[in-house]
């Protein structure tokens, strides 16, 4: 999610720095602890009672849909990842509040907690909504979807479970959909139109309100895909000299 606390230069700055190094931080129904106090990979069973499934969102921002859907199926399990503290206790406060104990709150940069916490193949579906492009060339490391990172989110997955995908920058949106055709494993398909339930962000209800064109699509796991996206090897994998 592009939702961000403001902030101003020096703050930005010191929170480049300080991102480096502030622990992951896990919340409960507002029972917060440090990673450090749990085992690595999480084991997320022992976090959220039950036998339900999991569903993750990367890059949460405020929570509208998190929030709503554990109130709604309180029978799933649900863990959300974002790194902007703000919104990560926003969304902490909220659920502890309204009782949403199937809930989990994850403070922590997506692509490490993605590489090194989240153990693979756990989920029934994996959402993303509107994160951040990162149009400039020397920025695009930093995408969760670019050849060299897109298996750590589809890693994620269950066989036949879904990646929902949705963005406003319709050129990324395009980028991403040749990423996830060109991955061996994996059935797409573009939803025409809004969610059946509306709007799942506060972005996209902004965005729908103002017309502007909205890239969504679903990505299905339909067979073991290989470990790495066949583009991205050569970026991930050095031979020995």
């Amino acid at each position: 999610m592009r939702d961000r606390q403001p902030e101003g230069k020096k703050q930005r700055r010191a929170g480049k720095r300080w991102a480096a190094i502030k622990p992951v931080l896990v919340s409960v129904a507002g029972d917060e602890q440090p990673l450090v106090a749990l085992s690595t990979p999480l084991d997320v069973e022992s976090l959220v009672a039950g036998e339900g499934s999991w569903e993750v969102e990367l890059g949460f921002g405020k929570g509208r849909f998190l929030l709503a859907q554990a109130q709604a199926r309180p029978e799933v399990r649900f863990l959300g990842v974002e790194q902007a503290t703000y919104y990560y206790r926003l969304l902490s406060r909220r659920a502890a509040r309204q009782g949403a104990d199937n809930l989990v709150t994850l403070r922590g940069d997506a692509l490490y907690v993605l590489s090194a916490l989240l153990p693979a193949g756990f989920a029934d579906a994996v959402h993303v909504y509107f994160p951040d492009p990162w149009p400039k060339n020397r920025h695009r490391k930093r995408r969760l979807f670019e050849p060299e990172t897109v298996d750590l989110v589809l890693s994620l997955l269950k066989p036949g479970a879904s990646l929902w995908f949705a963005t406003d920058f319709v050129e990324y949106g395009e980028w991403v959909w040749r990423i996830l055709a060109s991955y061996p494993g994996f059935e797409l398909r573009r939803i025409e139109g809004p969610w059946p339930g509306g709007p799942r962000t506060n972005y996209e209800a902004k965005f729908v309100e103002e017309g502007r064109p909205i890239l969504r699509l679903e990505a299905r796991r339909s067979r073991q895909p290989p470990p790495l996206h066949p583009a991205g090897e050569s970026g991930i994998l050095v031979a020995p000299r």
